[in-house]
């Protein structure tokens, strides 16, 4: 016997095409009353059977659709998820190059303020260490002076040719 729906109506459409014709019209025929209503009634049988199959396979199908809609939707937001976090790397990245650079630039300035601040330090010590020098310099050729002075005038005195408390 047929196995699916299409046969049983492959046989119904060849039982009603090699049906006689009723004499004297082409449109009518005659049928074997009792095979067309066992065909029909097979083919009723089979369509619950058939359309279930059918329901299962459209809703497979819409279940799978949806799946692969919810996948795509998570995709998706994966995918905005992972952008908006590079853009926020970057944009930190950039937040720390800018920082980074402010601190480079202060500290460069901070350094040459220091410079300054050692260079002038250093040339206030320096002139007056040269001041110093020059007074004491002075001292020693006053007291030179002195003790030639002392030497050429005064020859074994108890009081020396120099005394550093008096000759001042």
């Amino acid at each position: 016997m047929a196995t699916g729906v299409e046969e049983l109506l492959d046989m119904l459409y060849a039982l009603i095409d090699e049906a006689k014709s009723v004499p004297l019209s082409s449109e009518k025929c005659i049928l074997e009353r009792d095979k067309a209503l066992d065909l029909l009634d097979e083919i009723r049988g089979r369509f619950p059977i058939e359309l279930a199959e059918a329901k299962k396979l459209v809703s497979a199908r819409t279940e799978y659709i949806a799946s692969a809609k919810r996948e795509a939707d998570l995709i998706r937001r994966q995918a905005e998820e992972q952008a908006k976090q590079l853009l926020s790397q970057d944009e930190i990245l950039a937040q720390a190059k800018q920082r980074g650079n402010e601190l480079v630039r202060h500290a460069e300035e901070r350094s040459r303020e220091l410079k300054k601040a050692a260079n002038e330090y250093c040339e206030d010590a320096l002139r007056r260490t040269e001041e110093a020098v020059a007074e004491a310099y002075d001292e020693i050729k006053r007291s030179r002076a002195k003790f030639r002075a002392a030497a050429t005038g005064k020859s074994g005195g108890s009081r020396g040719p120099y005394n550093a408390e008096t000759d001042r």
